[in-house]
């Protein structure tokens, strides 16, 4: 478990130049390294080891997750995909920190958070393919549906951490209780007003949210370099809350720095803003193509800093896993694929009459009217081509 008092003390140094400013546990090259303030507790060795190898697992299927539906909407089965290639140790490290009565309001990007929930990774391809609007029901997993308007979700996320506090479920002492909410979002997004506004909200109350940006150094095809003169964690300094730069590639760093700042929401401290710095390996849905703007030397480098090959190299180097290991996990991937590459053609076609279902908790006799002259619209076709 990390201490919350070491990840503000850690951060409060790295914005006045005392200390180093990206954390990182695990480097390219698999090996362990120490952070000032910053102490990863996962228990026995043998604890420790399941856990890692549970990390490895994890982004691995979700890799595969992301590059099956990549395929999928090549093959014509989905209209848009949002990749998030690269990105896998952040969405685990971050995901797998969560306690199950944290809620999570993601953008159109979080595949890794929202398995890390017990999503099936099908429901999150019918809202891509045009089939529904999110098949899954948010308070089952206490993670919110996809967000395509940019940054709106942050403001989501303080309007429930605030309703978090009235309901006294903060700074309680009650680990089973005592809630934190998490606001995923990119670095195009920081650059939003919601986003802005949602920290000024969130220090003025003092709410128990984690602001979790993965810097994937790309909005869209403008680079970072355009969008902030100061590393973006650097930000919450003008708001009056701790910012943290973590080494998004390492899902050990991830996890620790996320496990802490929530810990810090659920007491009740405030929140925590945290730049997950990493990189977009893909491009950044399928409709566009990163060779038009970026170097391909920049990924080559950044592939060298791949999340998934780092945790595999500290496995086999320290005796923690064999190859029948890997090949389990593999296994288990190809299963997934199976599953999505199946499950998606299964998916059934929308009645389109159920554009006026939930609109509001009672039917209006408005919607009710314009619900039963579009039924006799559709009814009309069907009876010409009777």
């Amino acid at each position: 478990m990390t201490s919350v008092p070491d990840v503000f003390h850690a951060s409060q140094a790295a914005w006045h130049g005392g200390g180093p400013e990206l954390v990182q546990l695990l480097t390219p090259e698999g090996e362990r390294v120490e952070h000032p303030g910053i102490a990863l507790d996962l228990g026995s060795p043998e604890q420790e080891a399941e856990t890692i190898r549970g990390f490895y697992r994890d982004m691995v299927v979700t890799r595969r997750i992301d590059t099956e539906a990549t395929a999928l909407q090549r093959h014509g089965e989905l209209g848009i995909w949002a990749q998030l290639l690269g990105q896998e140790a952040a969405q685990i490290g971050s995901g797998r920190a969560l306690r199950a009565q944290d809620f999570v309001f993601p953008t159109y990007r979080e595949h890794g958070v929202a398995y890390c929930r017990g999503l099936d990774p099908l429901d999150l391809l019918g809202l891509f393919r045009g089939v529904d609007h999110g098949r899954w029901d948010p308070a089952a997993h206490n993670f919110g549906l996809y967000t395509i308007v940019i940054g709106a979700q942050t403001l989501h996320a303080v309007g429930y951490a605030m309703g978090v506090q009235r309901d006294g479920a903060v700074g309680t002492g009650d680990d089973d209780r005592d809630t934190g909410v998490i606001a995923y979002f990119g670095d195009g997004a920081s650059s939003q007003g919601d986003v802005n506004e949602a920290f000024i909200f969130a220090a003025s109350y003092n709410t128990p949210v984690v602001f979790f940006c993965q810097n994937n150094q790309w909005a869209i095809s403008e680079p970072i370099e355009r969008q902030s003169r100061i590393p973006l964690y650097q930000r919450a300094l003008g708001f009056g809350f701790p910012g943290v730069r973590v080494d998004g590639n390492d899902v050990l760093a991830t996890y620790a720095v996320t496990q802490a700042a929530l810990q810090r929401a659920r007491e009740g401290q405030g929140p925590t803003l945290i730049e997950a710095y990493t990189y977009r390996m893909g491009a950044h849905t399928t409709t566009d193509d990163p060779t038009r703007y970026r170097h391909n030397d920049d990924l080559e480098r950044w592939k060298l800093k791949d999340p998934i090959e780092r945790v595999r190299v500290y496995l086999v180097r320290n005796g923690l896993a064999d190859e029948g290991f890997f090949a389990d996990v593999e296994a288990e991937a190809a299963r997934m694929g199976e599953h999505l590459r199946a499950g998606v053609r299964a998916l059934a076609d929308p009645d389109p009459r159920g554009i006026f279902d939930l609109v509001y908790a009672e039917q209006t006799p408005e919607l009710a009217a314009q619900r039963d002259e579009f039924a006799a619209y559709l009814g009309s076709f069907e009876e010409a081509g009777r």
